[in-house]
């Protein structure tokens, strides 16, 4: 390879170990020489960054041509990520994470653990049964036991991050009450649709789509992660933080569709769903959102029931605070969504009952209520256009 500079200061050659100029005699040259591979380092990269570098150089030499790769949401804190006989050769410390670079006998391994609790470990060894055993060394019981508390369930979240350059998904262990518990949270006229919604199973899900639509408090990110509870039997959840630049992204798109599944299981029919949580989309499937987003919504509709989406048990679930006649027509066709539900106010006499005394003439919202509860205030009259009496 080339030699590795920094403000035009040689850094050393890389190349195989044991400083070898070339294969032995009668041997074809590794693939890994026809290309001319260039690193170079300014004052803009890290020491974590070099570690990254370094890491793939015997694998491009030719010297460890085999590699595999462990991805881990969490991480116990005394956990080294290193196989027995392990040599440090660099290691790094950066506030985004902490990087390492090792070796053994055939083998190097680089790890990189985050600063929100999960890891990558990447090992290159001169065979493939070596490479998966020194990674399976080194993550052996690395990784916490799944929580075992009936009110935690497991989330993953998705966002495209600088550091790591490119998507990313974090796990996090999430509280979330059970339907019996949270189901006096909803009124009456909404509580039987979100009943039948919780006992969908993955046997007669039909459609694709999940909306949720209707005033800001009414409980909808409550009811996602109740949901995400009552279907973790059979369906993952995970949550995308960043959607506007999902819909926009094809790469990071195609990561997240692809996603992080919890066995290799290549059988189509075996896998688990799961569940894209997008909250507070309004900009995505508004009327206008052909117009205003591009492709963000097409690719939205083909993830739901188009080419994007075949071969994937995926479901999308979407808030909003907009009216549904406000939303695209394309959006809230018929077969399309798995369940329309508009997430409605209390009107005053379930508001009282709720209570337990009265609220005032007007429709309120769950989150006004749990303020009346705490003594934090009332409901905003100001809401509602004079005239209009009752929530339209």
């Amino acid at each position: 390879m080339d030699a590795v500079t920094t403000k035009g200061t040689s850094l050393g050659r890389l190349a195989p170990a044991g400083g070898a100029a070339g294969p032995p005699a009668g041997q074809a040259a590794d693939l890994g020489a026809l290309i001319p591979a260039v690193i170079s380092v300014d004052d803009t990269d890290s020491p974590a960054d070099v570690i990254d570098a370094l890491g793939l150089a015997p694998f491009l030499a030719g010297t460890e041509p085999h590699s595999c790769t462990s991805r881990l949401d969490q991480v116990l804190d005394g956990a080294t990520l290193l196989p027995p006989g392990a040599t440090a050769l660099r290691t790094a410390r950066e506030p985004s994470c902490d990087a390492l670079l090792a070796t053994g006998d055939g083998w190097t391994i680089r790890v990189v653990r985050w600063s929100s609790g999960g890891a990558t470990v990447t090992v290159t060894a001169t065979t493939a049964e070596l490479a998966r055993s020194v990674l399976a060394a080194a993550i052996d019981g690395a990784v916490p036991e799944p929580a075992t508390e009936d009110d935690m369930v497991t989330v993953g979240f998705w966002h495209r991050s600088a550091s790591r350059r490119g998507p990313f998904r974090a796990a996090r262990g999430v509280r979330a009450g059970s339907w019996e518990s949270i189901r006096g949270n909803y009124p009456a006229a909404t509580r039987d649709k979100l009943a039948a919604l919780m006992s969908v199973t993955a046997d007669v899900a039909a459609g694709r789509l999940l909306l949720l639509h209707g005033t800001p408090g009414t409980g909808k990110t409550t009811l996602l992660r109740t949901l995400a509870r009552e279907w973790r039997a059979w369906c993952q959840a995970d949550c995308v933080l960043d959607p506007e630049v999902l819909f926009n992204d094809p790469s990071y798109l195609m990561d997240v569709v692809i996603g992080h599944d919890d066995d290799d299981d290549d059988d189509i029919g075996k896998r688990r769903w799961r569940l894209l949580m997008l909250e507070d989309c309004d900009e995505l499937i508004h009327g206008e959102a052909k117009q205003s987003s591009g492709q963000a919504l097409s690719r939205l509709l083909n993830l739901t029931d188009g080419m994007l989406g075949q071969g994937r048990q995926v479901l999308v679930a979407i808030t909003t605070n907009e009216d549904l006649y406000r939303l695209h027509p394309a959006v809230i066709r018929p077969g399309r969504c798995l369940a329309q539900v508009e997430m409605g106010l209390f009107p005053p006499g379930e508001a009282a009952a709720w209570l337990g005394r009265q609220t005032g003439p007007h429709p309120v919202t769950l989150a006004e209520l749990y303020a009346l509860r705490a003594g934090r205030g009332a409901p905003d009259p100001g809401r509602y256009p004079a005239g209009t009496g009752q929530y339209l």
